[in-house]
């Protein structure tokens, strides 16, 4: 990690600024199998399939015997632990429900909200190195309690065409109705398209690589709405001289493991602080299997020194973090100062990984400063608010001169006669 003491304010936008890269070439090549995808379907899948996760595939339709075979291939305490997790998951989403209330905004005139789930939602659920299993409860659980009708779910398969058998066990822990074994981003162009296995589906939610993120702000511009845009993962650990400096290191290469290009930042109050968390980032590093892909994240991950609390905050709500880690002496202050921030864990024994698996809040969170004006995925992030209204012949006569007015001062005589038919008729 690269330490800065005390920096500037103008040094800061430099330090907080995320990676920028050159998308025009990705940009043409996620492009160009989207368009095969929506043009050939289930043949042109199924070439990505077998030129990209090496696999040839008759069908992509995970079937009811596999679904079987994952539930011998899963030890009962790793069904437990989901079980588990699906549960604090539920409890929480299941909070959040939305009451409508009937309100009489004016004499005679009634308007109210109604939340209606979103009937079909695609889930992409990564594979490779790290299977997320449990990005399929964060998913699924709340569209289900929504009441989405249709859950589908891609995921890339392995060379010899299964699924991770986790996700599988979570998929059907959580309600999911149709799981395909497609990646990348013709799983994106198919559910955003839909093809002859396939259902088109009105949402996209997942987090994914880089070609993955591309295809889905790709399709979201024309196709199909997304969870949100994003970048690479990343946390933002703020400590002082009270805190655990293992706790501190193991929070920072938790994040760092993910992937090379993950985010991570240090803010700390000393540079004594500094040097420790620094070398047992050093120590803990070396013992972990991960540690080529946590190491290439670490080269480009930064350790600020700040003078005080009112510093650390101007930094943690100028980067707004997707993760972020309070480990002061004063947590819960410092918590009533934040701003922007996808997801905030408070204290020495909340480290992000609860989050990520089973506190019961939600992981998919808003990456690259979209904090600023994004929400992690929620229970509203499955449903539609419709609005209503209803007025009375009373409510006519309480608003209709005013909506004459304006229609009128706006040029839209026939916005001003439907008003004025109605005015004329309660009147008489």
């Amino acid at each position: 990690m690269k330490k800065y003491t005390y920096p500037t304010k103008d040094e800061l936008d430099a330090l907080l600024k995320r990676p920028v890269r050159d998308a025009s070439e990705l940009n043409a090549t996620v492009s160009a199998v989207l368009q095969d995808v929506r043009q050939r379907g289930d043949a042109a899948v199924k070439a990505y399939e077998e030129r990209f996760d090496k696999v040839r595939l008759d069908n992509l339709a995970v079937t009811e015997d596999e679904m079987l075979a994952a539930e011998r291939l899963v030890g009962e305490e790793l069904k437990q632990a989901i079980h588990l997790a699906h549960q604090n998951i539920e409890r929480f989403h299941a909070a959040q429900r939305f009451e409508g209330e009937h309100i009489e905004v004016t004499r005679g005139v009634e308007c109210w909200q109604k939340s209606v789930a979103i009937e079909r939602v695609g889930l992409y659920i990564p594979g490779g190195t790290a299977p997320l299993f449990s990005t399929v409860l964060m998913l699924a659980t709340p569209a289900k309690i929504a009441g989405c009708k249709d859950i589908v779910l891609c995921t890339p398969p392995a060379k010899d065409g299964t699924v991770n058998p986790a996700i599988l066990v979570a998929a059907r822990t959580a309600g999911v109705n149709r799981i395909y074994k497609i990646g990348g981003v013709q799983a994106i162009g198919a559910m955003a398209y839909g093809t002859e296995s396939v259902p088109k589906v009105y949402k996209i939610f997942g987090p994914g690589n880089q070609f993955v993120m591309c295809a889905k702000q790709q399709v979201s511009l024309h196709d199909v709405a997304i969870d949100m845009p994003a970048g690479p993962s990343e946390v933002e650990v703020l400590a002082d001289e009270t805190s655990n400096v293992s706790f501190v290191a193991a929070d920072l290469l938790s994040q760092a493991e993910h992937g090379p290009d993950s985010q991570v930042l240090l803010v700390c109050k000393s540079n004594e602080t500094a040097k420790k968390v620094e070398a047992e980032v050093e120590r803990q590093l070396a013992l972990l299997p991960r540690k080529d892909i946590a190491a290439q994240a670490l080269e480009h991950s930064k350790a600020i020194v700040v003078r005080d609390d009112s510093e650390m905050m101007e930094i943690t709500n100028r980067y707004a973090p997707e993760h972020l880690i309070i480990e002061t002496a004063n947590y819960m202050e410092l918590a009533q100062k934040v701003v922007n921030a996808g997801s905030v864990f408070l204290g020495p024994l909340t480290p992000e990984s609860a989050g990520d698996y089973a506190s019961g809040t939600n992981h998919t969170l808003p990456t690259n400063g979209y904090a600023v004006a994004y929400s992690g995925v929620n229970l509203d992030s499955f449903c539609r608010k419709i609005t209503f209204q209803h007025i009375s012949p009373e409510g006519i006569q309480s608003i209709g001169r005013a909506v004459e007015l304006m229609a009128e001062a706006e040029g839209l005589d026939a916005h001003k006669n439907a008003m004025s038919l109605r005015l004329n008729i309660v009147k008489k």
